[in-house]
């Protein structure tokens, strides 16, 4: 059986129940707490399938990856760095996704801040396509 969540992490996940676009909810240790159907769809994987994960077991499932493919550890990465420090970031990145193929992303992380201190971090991401120049 696991501890009682502080508030603000229920109330995040059910915050992100509602959203269309993708969002993922960390704890304070990093780790995967939660993911909405849009980015189950995202990676190619309901969090039904995977359910909570340690910040270990989600960076060797899905990344994050450098522009070289290399696995950025969790952390190393500016998102961990910025969220410990009680700020917000926004970063692109590759991640796995479940057919192996890697997919270059953009996520926007916002550090969740309870009575109790830094409780963890809502991340809002989604796909880089194409060039750039607007088009989908």
């Amino acid at each position: 059986m696991s501890a009682q969540k502080p508030l603000e992490l229920i109330l995040a996940r059910n915050l992100l129940s509602s959203l269309s676009t993708a969002a993922f909810l960390v704890g304070d240790d990093g780790g995967l707490l939660f993911y909405n159907e849009a980015a189950g769809v995202l990676i190619g994987k309901r969090f039904e399938e995977t359910g909570e994960m340690t910040a270990g077991e989600w960076t060797q499932a899905f990344g994050p990856y450098d522009e070289d493919g290399n696995p950025i550890d969790y952390e190393e990465t500016p998102l961990t760095i910025a969220l410990r420090a009680g700020r917000p970031h926004h970063a692109t990145f590759a991640i796995r996704v479940a057919d192996g193929d890697r997919r270059e992303i953009e996520a926007s992380a916002i550090p969740i801040i309870g009575s109790g201190g830094f409780s963890g971090a809502i991340v809002i991401v989604w796909p880089v396509y194409g060039d750039g120049d607007g088009d989908r």
